[in-house]
């Protein structure tokens, strides 16, 4: 069989974009940014960067041809670029960027037996999976859902998530403004619910009316008998669904919270690999799914979204800090996948990046629009390298 091409290169860039406001909102009393530039959220416990960061990853074929990815890089990003430049690119020299699932298992394969089947080691496979999946294209001039299996849909429902005002009638009052642009979901943040969850889900639904998806991101902030309590109270209010009640590492709470309430459980978002999904898809730990592609790459985003649609699960992806590369990979595989009601929409993020990169990618309406042409569609714009930092 004959070889599309050769890489011949792999480069990083750590990239540092300046937000006028922190991720989630104004920061709250006991909240400040440390020396390193991070903040920890109170409501949480969470670190989080005070500007946009992300790690992009550039693969070079011997045809000039180039394939763009990224990866989560949100917090110490030199941990994932050093993994990539050390030990993931000298193996990837000279491959076939044709053969992107051969590739990811052999990555995956270098540091199984030493526990490193998570974490910033898959992190790094999964932006390097990105980019070769983005240069396979390129070679054969077809778009990443096209490789897929195919794009079911052109236009993706985009749910609103974040209301990153400081007091609730603000959040309120920006839910009404995304419900009039024609969105029909929204997600608010535990988190920096300061008057309290039930009251800040009663107040929205009060703003939005009947009709809008209304959706919570708990922050794995309860036991599970907390969170059966509070999500009761929320289901009052019609929740279309509660993220992350519990700690990521208590599947067993997870299945009383699923088994205790109607409304389905969102999880997913941490979670890297199949390995870690599928105990709680047989234990019914959820109804929906959230893989982040920034974490997974497309090789294990597809095996993760397949296997959910063998257990009857809706996947709706998690969108992230980014500049929009692994956002256009995710909306290409959410386009082949079924069972894909919304997607995610960091609209802090997204729209306030958009310019950082190339292509006809959007979001308007409640709908994304997938990028057209090659690949995924979109590669970072000259004026991103004004921010790439080490």
């Amino acid at each position: 069989m004959s070889r599309l091409d050769a890489i011949t290169k792999v480069e990083t860039f750590i990239v540092s974009i300046p937000r006028d406001v922190p991720y989630l909102g104004p920061l709250r009393d006991g909240e400040r940014v440390n020396e390193k530039g991070y903040l920890i959220r109170n409501g949480n416990r969470s670190i989080y960067p005070s500007t946009d960061m992300s790690v992009l990853v550039k693969v070079t074929a011997e045809s000039g041809k180039v394939g763009w990815g990224e990866t989560y890089g949100i917090v110490a990003p030199q941990a994932v670029t050093t993994i990539i430049n050390d030990v993931l690119a000298p193996v990837i020299i000279g491959r076939d960027p044709g053969d992107p699932v051969v590739i990811h298992e052999d990555l995956y394969d270098l540091m199984r037996v030493r526990g490193f089947f998570g974490g910033y080691y898959v992190d790094s496979l999964a932006g390097v999976d990105i980019a070769i999946w983005d240069l396979f294209g390129q070679c054969v001039d077809r778009p990443l859902a096209s490789l897929l299996g195919g794009a079911r849909r052109r236009s993706i429902p985009a749910y609103v998530s974040g209301l990153p005002k400081a007091t609730l009638q603000e959040r309120c009052d920006l839910a009404v403004e995304w419900v009039k642009k024609g969105y029909r979901g929204v997600k608010f943040a535990a988190a920096v619910s300061d008057e309290g969850i039930v009251a800040e889900m009663k107040a929205l639904r009060e703003a939005v009316g009947p009709g809008v998806d209304l959706m919570v991101d708990l922050h794995w902030k309860f036991t599970a008998p907390e969170a059966v309590r509070i999500i009761k109270k929320l289901e009052a209010h019609d929740l279309y669904f509660a993220e992350a009640p519990c700690e990521p590492e208590d599947m067993e709470g997870q299945e009383i919270v699923a088994r205790g309430v109607g409304a389905p459980l969102a999880l997913g978002e941490e979670w890297r690999t199949v390995y870690e999904y599928r105990p709680r898809f047989e234990k019914r730990c959820m109804g929906v799914i959230q893989p982040e592609m920034g974490h997974t790459g497309v090789t294990e985003f597809l095996h993760i979204g397949r296997m959910a649609h063998a257990f009857h699960v809706d996947t709706i992806p998690h969108a992230s800090i980014g500049i929009g590369v692994f956002m256009a990979a995710s909306l290409h595989a959410t386009a082949a996948l079924k069972r894909t009601p919304y997607h995610e929409y960091q609209h802090s993020i997204f729209d306030k990046n958009l310019t950082y990169v190339t292509g006809d990618m959007r979001c308007e309406a409640g709908f994304y629009h997938l990028p057209s042409g090659a690949g995924h569609g979109v590669a970072p714009h000259d004026s991103v390298f004004n921010h790439v930092i080490g």
